[in-house]
């Protein structure tokens, strides 16, 4: 029987609770060519005048309708139409979190936003 002489195995430090010295920028984090940023450049350019006159004002602060429009449009763009998968996607997928993670139920509210009855 031959022993071989087996060579020390060396693995890369890992620290899962390793703080960061400066968080990632979003931008580092969605490649370049990435349909969200075609959503972004899309919606940047649009006018959305109507969409602010419908804001009567006053009370807490509302989510940007700019900001609310990337959401959905990218949400439906991936096939995501309920207002709970939406959230999740708000929580969870880094191509989503250009936007703060909204609650369910502005998403629905906003969707249904000038729609009667």
């Amino acid at each position: 029987m031959i022993h071989e002489k087996r060579k020390k195995v060396v693995f890369k430090h890992y620290d899962q609770n390793q703080p960061m010295l400066l968080p990632p920028s979003l931008d580092d984090l969605v490649p370049a060519n990435h349909p969200v940023r075609v959503v972004n450049e899309v919606i940047e350019r649009i006018d959305i005048g109507v969409l602010e006159l419908g804001y009567k004002g006053g009370g807490a602060s509302s989510y940007h309708p700019r900001l609310l429009l990337k959401v959905l449009v990218y949400a439906y763009l991936r096939n995501i139409y309920s207002s709970r998968k939406i959230e999740q996607a708000l929580h969870e997928n880094v191509h989503f979190c250009g936007s703060p993670a909204t609650r369910g139920r502005t998403t629905t509210r906003w969707r249904t936003f000038g729609r009667s009855g």
